[in-house]
């Protein structure tokens, strides 16, 4: 019995504009509520940004940061922060990489440095509604959740196994694919973080049900009761998935969702 609905967020949950069907989704959200089935987003993006398409929504949970912070608007349950010695390890490997942009994301806030490209550091602000621009990461006093990368898409998939191999036993790369790279904590996945909070919740991942299109929610696709691939997914999550829905731009989310809430379960 499904008992928690998480969703990935862009490319899964929004259209390309940043945008859902808000009349919709509130008929849903209702339902889910009326039924006890928690609604969570589980996302490599950062809290503050994911807090603020639900704001009338106060019971959402928050997997942010790819399973490293997870929160709803009252509590914390989860905060998995890097060592400060693991942080001195990762920077200079992912500093030294050529044609790459570089956050570095706390719990508090986003970091990037005043040498950064400004058209990157606007168009950043989009995902990371908290973002400092500093003169040195040495200047950060905060818990580091993830290292985000942004690279040439050509060069994702190299970049990633680059990383992967210097960075053993550090950290891990993670790509939701197009160029954009989440260095993150060993074993901190989205379905370690659904795992974590289901022990909380007394919820198990067999009842737990997701939506996701990229690498980054490959595990979390695999591993939960009913794992649900957009039609505009990777070919490896469309592999593991137990369904695939329509895409992101027609709402394949709210759809399955609705469908879903139609059959008598």
């Amino acid at each position: 019995m499904i008992k928690l609905m998480a969703t990935d967020m862009d490319g899964t949950f929004l259209r390309q504009d940043m945008s859902y069907d808000d009349v919709l989704f509130a008929r849903l959200h209702a339902e889910l509520q009326r039924r006890g089935i928690r609604w969570v987003v589980a996302s490599g993006n950062q809290y503050f940004q994911l807090r603020s398409f639900f704001q009338a929504y106060p019971d959402t949970i928050y997997v942010a940061e790819n399973g490293a912070y997870i929160r709803d608007s009252k509590q914390i349950y989860v905060l998995n922060a890097f060592t400060p010695a693991a942080v001195q390890m990762i920077l200079p490997v992912v500093q030294a990489l050529p044609d790459v942009k570089l956050l570095v994301c706390g719990q508090a806030s986003a970091y990037t440095l005043t040498t950064t490209d400004p058209a990157h550091v606007a168009a950043a602000r989009h995902y990371y509604h908290q973002l400092k621009v500093i003169d040195s990461f040495d200047q950060i006093d905060d818990q580091i959740l993830k290292f985000a990368l942004t690279c040439p898409p050509e060069q994702t998939q190299a970049l990633v196994d680059h990383l992967r191999a210097a960075l053993t036993g550090v950290a891990e790369p993670t790509s939701s694919g197009h160029g954009d790279i989440d260095v993150i904590q060993p074993g901190m996945n989205k379905a370690a973080g659904l795992q974590i909070l289901g022990d909380t919740l007394g919820i198990a991942l067999a009842d737990m049900c997701a939506f996701g299109d990229g690498g980054n929610d490959l595990e979390m696709i695999r591993e939960v009761g009913m794992g649900v691939a957009m039609a505009n997914a990777q070919p490896a999550v469309k592999t593991v998935a137990d369904a695939i829905t329509t895409t992101n731009e027609a709402q394949g989310v709210l759809q399955f969702i609705d469908d879903w809430l139609a059959v008598p379960q």
